[in-house]
């Protein structure tokens, strides 16, 4: 793993967010954008080296509106970027790690992503993200 991507923050409502992390980090977002297959809107703040996502559900029974139900608002995944995300799968399966998704699938930010699931890390969801190139 090369280094965090980025922190997913699970909000319920994505435009009051928006203003509390821009006034926060003096910035707008840099993107927004709707990933179909996880049923979220996504908001991307960008803050020196580091990003910021925000997540807000768009259906009831997507895994942000689960994960705000049960826990709340607040820090939803921490995401890594790897190099080959099929490699890194492999492996972390091969150390006993309980992945989400066996094989990657395109997520926000022009990115491959897949999660690893919290059972096996110690209670924190990790995703992991490739660019997508070309």
């Amino acid at each position: 793993m090369n280094k965090i991507e980025h922190i997913g923050i699970a909000v319920k409502d994505i435009e009051q967010s928006n203003k509390v992390f821009e006034a926060l980090f003096g910035t707008a977002p840099y993107k927004q954008e709707m990933v179909e297959s996880e049923k979220v809107l996504t908001s991307f703040f960008k803050t020196g080296p580091n990003k910021i996502e925000l997540l807000q559900a768009t259906d009831d029974d997507s895994p942000i509106a689960k994960f705000i139900e049960k826990k709340g608002e607040g820090i939803h995944h921490i995401a890594f970027e790897v190099d080959n995300i099929v490699e890194a799968l492999e492996r972390l399966s091969n150390e006993g790690f309980e992945l989400i998704h066996k094989t990657p699938k395109k997520g926000a930010d022009n990115k491959l992503i897949a999660f690893l699931h919290p059972k096996s890390t110690n209670g924190v969801l990790i995703e992991l993200c490739q660019d997508i190139k070309g």
